[in-house]
């Protein structure tokens, strides 16, 4: 198995294949992927992401002493590689080390030590706040400590459409905050249901804010000026969110990284007193959050 492995390996990448053996539950597999691969090119970020794939799907199997392993040795692997490199010197590393960040806390959090977990993120976000890995950092903070919370501010000094308020000018009034990006596909999955959501509790007081922010790019990749990229944004607001014409749509990279936007869309509810009651990276059903605003209402 191995000698096929390294074949396979000599120049081809790894993560899709130790993706599938984890899709498979098969971490052996996933293993023997990694050290195939590392026998033939030695240690690389893109070797190091693969294994950060292999702790979170130790965290999903619940299998939380392999979970921690796997972090372990790949937050060691990639803190070696930062006496070589910069952390964003590439992509894969970034991904690797924030994974191994996350993985660890969320294993600590399962094994009851939440508040340990919160703090062991802090001191990670100090250390990698000038980093990609900020944001990523932040959504696991926001994860475990948030619920229960005073909602962050929102930058509003850029907007889209009409002028927005800050949020605590919208005290009185639930509000649900929509991260978004341009070239989010589940973003626009989630719209329609949005609509339906401000069709039946906008007249109730609800409010929408959707957060964006700019990437650098447009349409297929292609690098952008902020002036070249904004009326492109403004594009595609008017195209895939027309259903939502009184969401506020505030433009700030700071916003995603303070609410921890790493995964669009990120959806946040926030009661009448400015309290966070929900806070979901990922897209959710009507159903859902049907039933958390009539919890907030």
């Amino acid at each position: 198995m191995l000698s096929i492995l390294l074949f396979l390996y000599a120049s081809g990448s790894i993560i899709p294949d130790v993706r599938s053996a984890i899709a498979q539950k098969n971490f052996t597999l996933g293993e023997q992927h990694i050290q195939a691969y590392r026998t033939r090119q030695g240690v690389t970020p893109e070797m190091l992401e693969a294994m950060s794939w292999l702790g979170r799907g130790a965290l999903a199997a619940k299998s939380l002493d392999k979970a921690e392993a796997y972090a372990a040795e790949t937050r060691k692997l990639s803190l070696e590689e930062l006496k070589k490199r910069k952390l964003d010197a590439e992509r894969h590393l970034p991904i690797a080390l924030g994974a191994s960040i996350e993985v660890q806390a969320h294993v600590m959090a399962a094994r009851g030590e939440r508040d340990q977990a919160v703090s062991f993120l802090r001191r990670e976000l100090e250390t990698y706040r000038p980093t990609s890995i900020r944001t990523r950092i932040q959504k696991n903070i926001h994860l475990l400590s948030l619920e229960g919370k005073l909602a962050p501010a929102l930058e509003t000094a850029q907007w889209l459409g009409n002028q927005p308020k800050p949020l605590e000018r919208l005290k009185g009034r639930p509000v649900l905050l929509f991260f978004w990006a341009h070239w989010c596909g589940d973003c626009k999955n989630q719209a329609p249901i949005l609509s339906k959501v401000m069709t039946q509790y906008g007249p109730k007081g609800l409010a929408l804010v959707g957060p964006t922010q700019r990437y650098g790019y447009t349409a297929r990749g292609q690098d952008a000026t902020p002036e070249q990229e904004t009326p492109y944004i403004e594009s595609v607001r008017k195209q895939h969110f027309a259903s939502l014409p009184d969401m506020l749509v505030p433009v700030s990279e700071e916003n995603f990284k303070n609410y921890g936007s790493s995964t669009t869309p990120t959806l946040v509810l926030i009661d009448k007193q400015g309290i966070v009651r929900l806070y979901n990276p990922g897209n959710l059903p009507y159903e859902t959050l049907a039933a958390k605003i009539e919890e907030v209402l």
